[in-house]
């Protein structure tokens, strides 16, 4: 089912450079734990859940629990106009500072989740 959420919150979501850049991580590599968000952007916890719980109640994000560790993505029942907003926008900046060294932290982060997360 489609999400319903409107125009101005989609974009307020996205002006905000923390929101954006996990945005952009979530969309590269689809679903991440809250560990691997605080590392890759250099964050304490608390901030990133913030950001993670506001964009969670705008509809753009979606959570799954593993145990107790709770992964993000980006949410799949989006409407094609905000999907399409979110690819290009996201692909267009996705090569720029600070958003590709984000992805260049996150992939070397060691001991990423998997068998045991954040540990």
């Amino acid at each position: 089912m489609p999400m319903r959420t409107s125009p101005e919150i989609l974009f307020q979501m996205l002006a905000d450079t923390t929101r954006l850049r996990v945005a952009v991580l979530l969309q590269r590599y689809g679903e991440l734990c809250v560990c691997e968000l605080t590392y890759a952007l250099s964050l304490s916890q608390p901030k990133i859940s913030r950001h993670l719980g506001q964009m969670r109640e705008a509809g753009l994000v979606q959570t799954r629990r593993a145990g107790r560790w709770m992964y993000y993505r980006l949410h799949p029942g989006l409407q094609p106009w905000m999907q399409s907003a979110l690819d290009s926008t996201l692909d267009g900046v996705a090569e720029l500072a600070p958003y590709k060294e984000d992805a260049q932290v996150l992939a070397e982060m060691p001991n990423r989740p998997g068998a045991s997360c954040c540990a």
